[in-house]
């Protein structure tokens, strides 16, 4: 892992600037449905009307009635009032929650398709478990806020909007004293806020971490349990695990004291209010039927206070989701769409003077020249770490040069379509990736259109791969395990072989297809890949020079340089170190 990426991950974390602005403009970004929130919030506003209008009624029901004679119309009333609140409600709160899940789908649509365009270069310097924490985790947190904490915020401010305003208009008096306690709430919420907000980042963040590590570990699991790991990896776990746990407990102790006070704080003003009520009511100055209806009221108030500081405090764990979401969506991407679409067969690939660091002042390859004419097989040798593969990853576009540049026939690289560029592309690489699923799932994998059984079975005959597929009980419907764990080396290689003569492609290129292959495997794999490269442009790297002996042309590269090319008998002639290497492997 190159050190940038290490002092990338080792970089204080943002403290958090995003505002509420930025929050609303990524929500809005998403297209949200607004004619149904509209809706829904029409809805809820005549639920919130209607648990506004029960304490009035209640109110002239207990005032003008007696247990032997109830006012019908007016119990009618207050019947029809509570359906209404109860129907309206159950609908308008639907409404609210399926915009806020539409709103989160999409943005989870987006930030994925962000993903997968973004460049080579930004999964060097991020682990997939945070990027995948950041789909999911994150996307979750503004979820929870806008499918349920805000729609909730929204009926409960306007009950509480409504409720004091009544009151005022009630007596005064009394919602003054209630209201006088409002100032303690807020010395109380304000500090608290701010801890349980702070509290919340350092969590997620926690949180995002031993995700990240996480999945790294579990991916190479093999890796752990063949090293005798797992105690290392328990330990290294157990710290990432005890830091969410300290977190945790802080935040639950901070809870543990808001909960009881909050509920202290309201039960004493609501039997503060009630027995300055019952004082006024046997003096006379207010009648039973107002106490009550002012109670309700009150409830009304109670509620949406209790939940706000969840509200808020979800608000700020939101605005951290929001901003490493967009840290994300900010990241320029990949120009996959730009350039012109090019015919690359019968072209002459070109490399002058290429030089390329992942850092300043690290070169990895320095003025690097080749040519490769049109079905020649071109080979590049070496020592490990001399910048093969990364000249193969330049060729696949997923970095661009620092200086120099590569061409197809009089093109510059860089003014090709990417996608056109790629779809021509057929490449094998020593650790050849298959995904999870079944072998046809493999074999069609990144082709636009659904191939035939024929033609799938054709691929795996070119491949010398259809033997052993066909001795699978499932055949082409075998589930091969993630990373393809149910197949062997030499099985995978071949499946990789078979996929990319599916692809047809015009451009061809090997990075140590049979270095980790044992000798039967090695030979079949092979006489695939001699198969496969008839008819071709090759570029093949590889440490066992048997392999490429035959090519047209052999660079040989040293510390990112060419030190010598020619066919393989002018390099034994002319070059030390190839000789050197070709006499070694002749005598192992």
């Amino acid at each position: 892992m190159r050190s940038e990426a290490v002092m990338r991950r080792d970089l204080p974390r943002s403290k958090g600037n995003i505002k509420l602005k930025e929050f609303l403009q990524l929500i809005n970004s998403v297209n949200p449905k607004k004619g149904i929130f509209i809706l829904g919030l029409l809805l809820s506003l005549v639920t919130s009307g209607a648990s506004l209008v029960v304490p009035q009624l209640t109110k002239g029901l207990v005032d003008t009635s007696q247990l032997a004679k109830i006012d019908g119309k007016m119990l009618a009333v207050l019947i029809l009032a509570f359906a209404i609140q109860l129907g309206f409600g159950t609908i308008g709160g639907f409404l609210l929650r399926y915009v806020g899940e539409s709103a989160v789908k999409t943005l989870r649509e987006k930030l994925w398709n962000h993903l997968l365009k973004l460049p080579v270069s930004y999964f060097d310097d991020h682990k997939s478990g945070e990027s995948s924490s950041r789909l999911v985790n994150d996307t979750s947190v503004i979820k929870d806020l806008v499918t349920s904490q805000f729609p909730n915020f929204i009926t409960g401010g306007i009950q509480l909007v409504g409720s004091m305003i009544i009151l005022f208009i009630m007596d005064w008096k009394m919602a003054a004293i209630m209201f006088s306690a409002v100032p303690i709430f807020a010395l109380i919420l304000l500090p608290v806020g701010r801890i349980l907000s702070k509290l919340g980042r350092q969590l997620q963040a926690a949180t995002a971490d031993f995700n990240a590590d996480a999945s790294e570990k579990l991916s190479e699991v093999r890796l752990i349990k063949s090293s005798n790991g797992e105690a290392f990896e328990k330990t290294t776990g157990g710290g990432f695990i005890n830091n969410i746990f300290t977190l945790g407990v802080k935040d639950a102790k901070v809870e543990a004291v808001l909960q009881p006070i909050m509920m202290t704080a309201m039960l004493g003003i609501f039997v503060g209010i009630l027995g300055y009520g019952a004082v006024r009511v046997q003096s006379g100055t207010m009648t039973s039927g107002a106490l009550v209806a002012f109670l309700l009221y009150l409830f009304n108030i109670i509620a949406p206070v209790t939940s706000f500081a969840t509200f808020f405090s979800q608000v700020q764990k939101a605005m951290g989701s929001t901003e490493r979401i967009q840290e994300i969506l900010n990241t320029e991407l990949e120009p996959v769409e730009d350039g012109d679409k090019l015919d690359v067969e019968g072209k002459t690939i070109t490399a002058n003077n290429i030089s390329f660091s992942y850092e300043p002042n690290h070169p990895i390859l320095t003025n690097v020249s080749f040519e490769a004419k049109p079905n020649t097989v071109i080979a590049f040798a070496g020592p490990s770490g001399g910048g093969k593969s990364t000249l193969f990853s330049l060729l696949e576009r997923f970095y661009k040069p620092t200086s120099g540049q590569l061409t197809v026939g009089n093109s510059n690289i860089e003014n090709i379509n990417v996608s056109n560029w790629r779809s021509q592309i057929g490449y094998v690489s020593q650790d050849s990736a298959v995904f999870a699923g079944t072998i046809r799932d493999n074999l069609q994998y990144g082709l636009d259109k659904t191939l035939t059984d024929d033609e799938l079975w054709h691929g795996l005959e070119l491949a010398y791969a259809d033997k052993f597929v066909k001795e699978f009980p499932e055949q082409l419907n075998t589930q091969i395990g993630e990373r393809g764990v149910k197949l062997s080396g030499g099985q995978k290689q071949r499946i990789a072989i078979a996929r990319a003569f599916l692809r047809d492609p015009k451009v061809l290129m090997l990075d140590e297809a049979t270095a980790s292959l044992d000798s039967e495997s090695e030979e079949k794999v092979q006489c695939a890949l001699e198969q496969l490269m008839i008819g071709r442009t090759t570029l093949v790297i590889a440490h066992r020079l048997s392999t490429i002996v035959g090519a047209d042309q052999i660079y040989f590269i040293e510390h990112g340089q060419v030190t010598g090319h020619g066919t393989h008998t002018e390099l034994i002639a002319h070059h030390k170190l190839y000789a050197q290497y070709v006499n070694e492997q002749m005598v192992n």
